[in-house]
């Protein structure tokens, strides 16, 4: 057995400082952070469902739009750039570009091979469509009923 004293330590001791320690805590909570997305290497289903909400709150803007203001107006969603216009507003949202997109809607709301239309009437009803945002096996569809007009989110 070995008789402990105590004396100071020297510099030249092995030991870990709480700075140091501090450092490699930082440094794996950044590996941590930043990995996960790299391997995955697409869209995470958080992406996914966020898109299809705002795809969603989107069209119950224009609903709530044409009832109000007693006119159509008109969600236009180009599939290509992933990206949508609401009658009424100049901004062009857009959607994850690793997203697949595809819509259903009247073949009166086409307008080209990529650009399509979901219109609402004063009365709440609209043309109906299904808008459905994809990402490998993992799917949300955003349905419009023509009658009612009510717009629904299921995964």
């Amino acid at each position: 057995m070995k008789l402990l004293e105590g004396r100071r330590r020297d510099r030249g001791e092995l030991g870990v400082t709480l700075l140091e320690l501090i450092i490699v805590l930082a440094l794996i909570g950044l590996l941590l952070a930043v990995v996960p997305p790299l391997i995955s290497g697409g869209v995470s289903t958080a992406q996914l469902k966020a898109g299809a909400r705002q795809l969603a709150a989107g069209l119950r803007r224009v609903r709530s739009a044409a009832i109000t203001l007693q006119r159509e107006t008109v969600l236009s969603l180009d599939v290509d750039a992933r990206s949508f216009k609401m009658t009424g507003d100049r901004r062009q949202y857009h959607l994850p570009k690793d997203l697949e997109l595809s819509l259903y809607t009247a073949e009166s709301e086409l307008s080209g091979s990529s650009v399509g239309a979901i219109r609402f009437f004063p009365d709440g009803s609209s043309t109906g469509g299904r808008i459905t945002l994809a990402a490998g096996k993992r799917q949300f569809l955003v349905d419009v009923n023509w009658l009612t007009g009510r717009v629904s989110v299921t995964p």
